[in-house]
């Protein structure tokens, strides 16, 4: 892909944070959009800010955890466009726990998001861009999907299965030589609603951490912008590369990672004792 001029994209989570910059991004380089969230609030604001742009808008309301709904918004984005080149898998939700305090509950409704939300959205979406001969599937993963942190294990679980998912998928593609590529993107802090919306559960006070202030001290951490982690998707998509690390704080977890591949463990745990420090009192 050289350009989104008259390309189509869906965007999952395009209510507000990332998915909201990336509606307004690509209709500024003239690409049509289909854009979905559950905040329906959220959808109508992001309409709202790409009508400057001479570019079709659709919008509807979808839970990515159905497959029903994602199914028949794949259809739909395809009859009120002609067709579709890229799907961008960005919904998203965090969860705060301990592997023993987490319900099965919980563990089902992170996984059916973060993870049955983006295979949902592949597979719906990707018949129809392979009809394109130039299209891109491009999936969210995250830090989280790099290293693995205490209390995270259920996010930590469904970002490092969208990394394997992803990465399969375009090894798959790059065999089919079909025109559609896949790129894996792994956001550090990025200044979303994700913390904000985050649950928080009481099995946190075994670690010594108050769950009603965890989610506050981690807004801290949220530092760039999400225009900025948005263009460097696009930018990404452009030159077709396979994973993208955003910020610095992923860059540099990712290669502490590669150099100390169980190391890095008793590192995160101890920032993570010296973070209660950053609660709020």
């Amino acid at each position: 892909m050289k350009n989104f001029k008259n390309k189509v994209a869906a965007i999952t989570g395009a209510g507000s944070g990332m998915g909201q910059q990336l509606a307004i991004l690509l209709a500024k380089a003239g690409c049509h959009l289909s854009i979905s969230d559950v905040n329906e609030k959220g959808l109508a604001e992001t309409i709202e800010l790409v009508k400057p742009y001479n570019v079709r808008v659709t919008s509807k309301k979808v839970n990515v955890a159905n497959v029903e709904e994602m199914r028949t918004w794949a259809a739909e984005t395809v009859q009120n466009h002609g067709s579709v080149n890229m799907i961008f898998n960005n919904a998203g939700v965090a969860l705060g726990s301990t592997v023993e305090g987490a319900t099965y509950e919980e563990l089902e409704w992170i996984m059916n998001i973060n993870f049955w939300g983006v295979v949902y959205g592949t597979k719906e979406f990707l018949p129809y861009i392979k009809k394109t001969g130039d299209g891109h599937i491009i999936n969210i993963s995250s830090l989280f999907g790099l290293t693995a942190q205490p209390t995270q294990s259920a996010y930590n679980a469904s970002k490092f299965a969208v990394r394997g998912f992803t990465e399969s998928l375009r090894q798959e593609l790059d065999i089919e030589n079909c025109g559609v590529s896949a790129l894996c993107v792994h956001p550090g802090g990025i200044r979303t609603n994700i913390a904000n919306d985050a649950r928080m559960n009481d099995s946190l006070r075994s670690l010594g951490m108050n769950p009603d202030k965890s989610a506050k001290a981690f807004n801290k951490l949220l530092r760039m912008p999400p225009e900025d982690a948005a263009q460097q998707m696009l930018d990404a998509v452009l030159k077709d590369k396979r994973r993208l690390l955003i910020g610095n704080d992923a860059k540099t977890l990712d290669l502490i990672q590669r150099i100390l591949p169980t190391g890095y463990q008793k590192l995160t745990g101890f920032a993570t004792k010296f973070s209660k420090k950053l609660e709020p009192k």
